[in-house]
């Protein structure tokens, strides 16, 4: 790979010493910026834009060249697991996705495609990683991301987003093998899919468990945890970041993962973060409802956040920025982190 301009993400990653904290949010590409908002205005559907790659990677960049953030990452959806699997989703206005298939029974797991097999369908993908690091000219590192094996699964039998996911979790209660052979072909696609993601030029991967902590920490010691392992074990030629949000219950088996950093939500408090993460980096985790108060409110808690974390920590929001977020706010945000200097 090329020479990055700017490469204090990974170097931040990688345990070196570095100037200040390097910034990007999740979310970044997407309806807080208005030229985003006009690309997807002229399409048919979300789903339309994952497929128009020449526009997933515009989107990717407008970020880079708009807040003047430290890391793309990927225009993409952490469902295209599910479907390039067999399960295909659609992205309903004002709800979410909406799956028309759904695991309900042992033939709909063996049937399932799995793996590289699996993991080639999405040439799109990889297409839009390619078409972005053009667009990129080395100026910032690029992400990759997948969501977690149990988060996907939670989507795959309960065909939907939901407050509580109790289908899901009644498969695991009732169909325990089941469960576990599910899982483990989510993670065989996954593995696949990130390594093709990296063969195709992204600098680092984040895994993320969006449904982590509506599970108690019995299920998710079994059901997610270990399989989160598997996959940072196998993905070792980048650096890699595992957030799951609302696990603060498993903190400490997260800190033994073979990862570089773990993502925290604005539910942990950073010195008990510090304290349990056994020299991983961390990343995170300033609450996005912080980014409607005054700027100067914005201003004295990204610093608050930036000192208490002190070094080795990557700025973020502790989940993805909210679509209404005014744009002058994140401005603000990612402005005061980088004019917060280490050693001023």
């Amino acid at each position: 790979m090329a020479k990055l301009k700017n490469d204090l993400f990974l170097r931040t990653l990688n345990g070196q010493q570095v100037e200040r904290a390097p910034v990007w949010l999740m979310r970044q590409a997407g309806r807080i910026l208005p030229q985003y908002r006009a690309i997807r205005g002229s399409l048919s559907g979300f789903k339309e834009l994952l497929a128009r790659t020449d526009l997933a990677a515009e989107v990717t960049v407008q970020p880079v060249d708009e807040l003047g953030v430290d890391a793309a990452i990927i225009f993409s959806d952490i469902l295209v697991i599910p479907e390039c699997m067999g399960f295909d989703y659609d992205m309903v206005e004002k709800r979410g996705p909406l799956f028309s298939k759904t695991i309900q029974s042992a033939s709909d797991v063996q049937q399932a495609r799995s793996g590289k097999a699996a993991a080639e369908e999405l040439e799109y993908v990889f297409d839009a990683i390619r078409r972005t690091k053009v667009l990129l000219d080395d100026r910032v590192p690029l992400i990759g991301f997948s969501g977690a094996p149990w988060t996907l699964l939670a989507y795959m039998v309960e065909g939907s987003g939901s407050k509580t996911f109790s289908k899901a979790k009644k498969f695991l209660y009732q169909e325990e093998k089941l469960a576990h052979q599910l899982l483990s072909s989510i993670t065989d696609t996954i593995i696949e899919y990130l390594k093709l993601k990296i063969e195709n030029g992204v600098n680092a991967i984040q895994i993320f468990d969006s449904w982590a902590g509506i599970l108690t920490p019995d299920l998710y010691n079994t059901f997610a945890l270990p399989y989160i392992h598997q996959i940072c074990e196998a993905i070792n030629t980048v650096p890699t970041i595992v957030f799951a949000k609302g696990a603060w219950f498993s903190f400490d088996g997260l800190a033994k993962l073979p990862c570089n950093a773990l993502g925290v939500d604005w539910n942990i408090d950073p010195l008990w973060a510090k304290e349990r993460a056994q020299g991983k980096i961390l990343q995170g985790n300033l609450d996005p409802c912080m980014l409607y108060a005054p700027e100067e409110e914005i201003e004295a808690k990204t610093k608050k956040m930036i000192q208490q974390f002190g070094q080795s920590h990557i700025a973020n929001l502790g989940h993805g920025v909210y679509p209404d977020t005014p744009l002058n706010a994140v401005k603000t945000f990612v402005k005061t982190v980088k004019n917060s200097n280490y050693t001023s």
